[in-house]
């Protein structure tokens, strides 16, 4: 399975939109995350979620696997125009990774 998923449903008119990636998170221990994002496709995404830490990319494409299927009963279906919310989960590692680095720092400087 592929690493990025982009999923799409019409209801009501409206088209909403779920794109999912998977990426490795900093610190060089093999940890990766799942991150999702939803909305209203052409427009913001209005939820980011992430999933994880995983140990390595295999574990965190089961899981997207899961929820692919998941959504696939509730009506999406794989979409094959290209990702339009990148810029937004690259911003949610980067908080993640900040914030994965301060837990870290905190622990260092108590032993």
């Amino acid at each position: 399975m592929s690493q990025t998923l982009c999923l799409n449903r019409q209801c009501l008119g409206l088209v909403t939109r779920i794109e999912c990636i998977i990426l490795p998170l900093n610190g060089g221990q093999g940890l990766w995350t799942l991150l999702c994002a939803a909305g209203i496709d052409a427009g913001q995404p209005t939820a980011i979620k992430a999933q994880g830490p995983f140990h390595g990319p295999r574990e965190a494409e089961t899981v997207l696997q899961a929820i692919a299927s998941n959504l696939h009963g509730q009506g999406y279906c794989e979409s094959d125009s290209p990702s339009i919310w990148q810029l937004h989960m690259h911003a949610e590692l980067r908080k993640i990774n900040a914030n994965q680095a301060r837990y870290l720092s905190g622990w260092e400087s108590r032993t």
